[in-house]
């Protein structure tokens, strides 16, 4: 295993791409844009049991039963066209702002750019190539092989295996405490992105990098990174 490589891994959803973008769907469809919140807290929550559980189901598709268990919850009625709508907004989230900038600032420092995201694969790719994000990275990394979500750890092993370093060597960026803890507990180092309707848990270790948006993070990783 090699200990000396700079590696960099992305979480995607709500880490480079924008699901706010979402808003206006719950919003038309529900009445309440705050929905989308609770949409994908269940999403991340289920995905999460599946795995304990010991099942795995692609998380695009658990993404849309997952919005039609809101819906029921809720009371709503999803057409079938609804439904397709939704599953065209999930597949072509813009980046935010501040992710251009940040991956141009960390390619120029060196650093070796990957993703690893719950979707699958084919999910994976698509929609980071229509975000205009894919040719940033090196890799990119599905949980689809393990078929379990993170932050199992059979997934941040899977990452090393596969580049043939040692954990020590990776970091994780992500906007979701979840996804950190899991990536530390592998023994990777973490740098978490506190975006909107995400921030950092007390009583765990914390990453040694935090900042409110990806060029702040990008910053602070070279100043510790770069040797």
């Amino acid at each position: 295993m090699k200990n000396n490589e700079r590696i960099i891994v992305f979480d995607v959803n709500e880490t480079l791409l924008d699901i706010e973008v979402l808003n206006p769907f719950f919003h038309r469809n529900f009445g309440d844009e705050r929905i989308m919140r609770q949409w994908f807290s269940e999403l991340i929550i289920y995905s999460q049991s599946l795995t304990l559980s010991g099942r795995y189901t692609p998380f695009g598709q658990l993404a849309i039963a997952v919005l039609r268990m809101v819906a029921d919850i809720r009371s709503v009625t999803l057409a079938v066209s609804t439904v397709e709508e939704f599953r065209g907004l999930m597949a072509t989230l813009p980046p935010h702002p501040d992710v251009l900038p940040a991956l141009e600032l960390l390619k120029a420092a060196g650093f070796h750019l990957t993703s690893l995201t719950n979707s699958s694969a084919q999910e994976g790719r698509k929609v980071l190539e229509k975000s205009g994000l894919a040719h940033y990275f090196e890799h990119q990394f599905s949980v689809e092989e393990s078929k379990r979500f993170k932050p199992a750890p059979e997934v941040y092993r899977d990452v090393c295996n596969f580049l043939q370093v040692d954990a020590s060597s990776l970091r994780l960026v992500a906007a979701h405490t979840w996804d950190i803890i899991g990536a530390m507990s592998s023994g990777w180092k973490g740098a978490l992105v506190t975006r909107t309707g995400n921030a950092a848990l007390e009583v765990v270790e914390q990453p040694d990098i935090t900042g409110k948006d990806l060029l702040t993070v990008a910053e602070r990783i070279i100043c510790t990174d770069v040797t």
